[in-house]
């Protein structure tokens, strides 16, 4: 009885340190490299971790907002993907540089090349693009986005966050805008330092397992290690307590 008594209070243990360290669940996501202000040209990496532990992400599709238009886009060139720029006529021509434009880019295609396996279990892509002007009455860009795998599944991340809920089960990328400095001018890059910096990042936006995300999943399984080695003692001691007042009586 005793013996039984220790391995059922461990397997409880077990349990709770399985639950405590299941992966976070990641998804497609959007972020500036460095700041995406308000009026200004960002440079902005579209993030694609692999989720699947038997397929490969093959492609991956980002619609570009129709509320508030980008008059530029330009997707940087990534090894081993075909990239394929929609654009459609504008309900309203947008203003820029003193000439009117009548369409805006509203899809990036990303698709892996015949020689491409795509973005392999246990890793991760960077697309970069450089975009502009971004709008000074919005705060935030929300970019829908369909990642395609191997298998010929489809997670469809197009679900927009609400202020105040939980997050849902399939978030849209959502870029955040800065507040244009005082003096009225953005504090992002121009189109030109925005291409320059895109080209800079090749070596970068290779892909990799990345380091932050390394390090953050180091972090998160020590706790854990320490969490589940807590509650392993925990319950051997219980049991052995138990046994003994069971004993005693």
């Amino acid at each position: 009885m005793k013996t039984s008594r220790i391995a059922a209070v461990g397997a409880v243990a077990g349990v709770a340190v399985l639950t405590l360290s299941a992966p976070a669940f990641a998804h497609v996501s959007v972020q500036p490299e460095g700041e995406a202000a308000k009026g200004g040209y960002a440079v902005v990496d579209f993030k694609v971790p692999n989720e699947r532990d038997n397929a490969s992400t093959t492609k991956l599709e980002v619609t570009f907002p129709t509320d508030h238009p980008l008059a530029s886009v330009m997707p940087q060139p990534v090894d081993g993907w075909d990239i394929k720029v929609t654009k459609s006529k504008l309900d309203k021509p947008l203003e820029m540089h003193g000439k009117k434009i009548d369409e805006a880019v509203t899809k990036v295609t990303w698709t892996a090349g015949d020689d491409n396996g795509g973005i392999e279990p246990g890793f991760f892509q960077k697309f970069p693009v450089s975009v502009g002007t971004l709008p000074e009455d919005a705060d935030e860009l929300v970019f829908k986005a369909l990642q395609t795998y191997s298998n010929k599944e489809v997670v469809r991340w197009i679900e927009v966050p609400q202020e105040g809920q939980e997050e849902p089960d399939f978030p849209a990328p959502v870029l955040t805008l800065a507040e244009a400095s005082a003096d009225g001018h953005a504090h992002g890059a121009s189109d030109g330092e925005a291409n320059e910096k895109a080209e800079n990042t090749s070596a970068e936006s290779t892909t990799a397992a990345g380091s932050d995300d390394a390090d953050g999943a180091d972090t998160t399984a020590r706790i854990l290690g320490i969490v589940g080695i807590v509650v392993g003692a925990a319950g051997v001691a219980y049991g052995v307590l138990a046994g003994r007042r069971r004993a005693d009586a």
